[in-house]
């Protein structure tokens, strides 16, 4: 086990100066354009793609840091560029960790390398949880996954939302019910492959933020796919079910295993968010002069950036130390994974605005990225989890309670 340290190693220095530089040159200048555009920024992901930036081994490589930093170090570098090319460059790797959480060794072998293709032939994946009625409360999944024996088949019919890379996927994972008696605890997950009939894309929805990231409706029609695509397989779900009916504690369910290993990840976005706004509030600061002197020098300022600094720091602190923990086999026994992902979203949040705060109405404006950085912060304090569901689990885990 690794010992927890906030110094970082040669590699992981390495990496961080790696995809800072990535995100400076690359991603930075294209930021505005693809926020305008609302769409995937494809040549941005092939140029990742390239470098190996976006490739199963760069993931492999991160996941398997023994710190279980490195993730959390390349995340906040790439939202430091830019929150929705982020989010389009790493949304794979959240239907990478559906597999990787729920599937076999041999499905991960299989799978995991084409969520996301070669240089050559780019691929993406998806990760279909939430439903029109199913948000914060996945118990109530009406996507059904009903098992045709004669032919070793599931059939998968409904319709999720909110779904990142969702219909332009080549890889869907996706939860459905299998038994919807026994709410989440009858769950299980299923990997759609490429050009599956029945498969299809929903409403594109225009959003806030995050606007260089792909969102859309899943709409699944008597999609089947085979017995073998059933993470974890046959029998373990039917083992699963049966400790479900005789009233046993399960092992968890399919959708909260992912969100479990991916919401420190997802509290390094949004600490990148952070860190971008209050970059570009000090320098503003100490470049404005109002009365005869730099803004930075009245207290309103000053000890506003103190604030957004502190507050960085104790985000970067929280979702470092859930990344170490969750890679070396420490419970959340506190709730520590959802805390950092509460804190980093909500900082974000209060950083930015304070930025703009800051800025004036050159904060407000488009010519200046804090207004950008504004919007696509909102998101980290409502997917994955909005901040009251964060604030249940961590209140549950604390009192040992089934508060609701």
């Amino acid at each position: 086990m690794a010992e927890f340290s906030m110094d970082l190693n040669e590699d992981q220095q390495q990496i961080q100066k790696w995809v800072h530089d990535f995100a400076e040159t690359v991603i930075r200048p294209v930021a505005h354009e693809w926020d305008e555009r609302e769409e995937t920024p494809w040549p941005v992901i092939e140029e990742a793609a390239k470098v190996g930036l976006y490739s199963f081994d760069f993931v492999s490589q991160a996941f398997f840091d023994e710190s279980g930093l490195m993730m959390a170090i390349a995340a906040e570098e790439l939202a430091w560029g830019d929150a929705g090319i982020a989010l389009a460059i790493l949304g794979s790797t959240l239907g990478l960790a559906g597999i990787a959480s729920n599937g076999t060794p041999e499905q991960l072998i299989e799978w995991g390398p084409q969520c996301f293709g070669t240089p050559e032939k780019i691929q993406v994946a998806a990760f279909a949880v939430s439903e029109p009625d199913a948000g914060s409360d996945v118990s109530s999944l009406r996507t059904r996954a009903v098992y045709d024996e004669a032919k070793d088949e599931w059939v998968l019919n409904g319709t999720k939302t909110w779904i990142t890379n969702g219909g332009i996927a080549d890889v869907h994972v996706v939860v459905a019910s299998v038994d919807p008696e026994l709410g989440s605890r009858g769950q299980a997950s299923f990997i759609v492959p490429p050009g599956t009939p029945g498969l299809s894309q929903g409403q594109k929805f225009k959003k806030m933020g995050i606007r260089a990231s792909h969102t859309a409706e899943v709409v699944l029609d008597d999609v089947r796919v085979p017995g073998s695509l059933l993470l974890g397989g046959k029998e373990k779900l039917d083992e699963k079910l049966a400790r479900a009916r005789e009233g046993k504690r399960s092992a968890g369910q399919a959708a909260m295993k992912t969100f479990e290993a991916s919401r420190p990840a997802v509290g390094a976005q949004a600490l990148g968010i952070a860190r971008a706004a209050y970059e570009y509030a000090l320098d503003y600061a100490k470049e404005r002069k109002a009365f005869g002197r730099a803004i930075i020098e009245n207290q309103a300022i000053a000890f506003k950036l103190a604030d957004m600094k502190t507050r960085i720091d104790a985000s970067r602190l929280l979702v470092w130390r859930a990344s170490w923990m969750a890679r070396n086999g420490k419970e959340f026994t506190a709730g520590e994974g959802s805390m950092s992902k509460l804190y980093a979203g909500e900082t974000a949040v209060h950083v930015t605005e304070e930025a703009i705060q800051i800025m004036g109405g050159y904060g407000y404006i488009r010519e200046h990225p804090v207004e950008r950085w504004h919007r696509d912060s909102k998101i980290f304090t409502i997917f994955e989890g909005t901040s009251e569901i964060q604030r249940l689990v961590i209140a549950r885990a604390i009192s040992g309670m089934h508060i609701q």
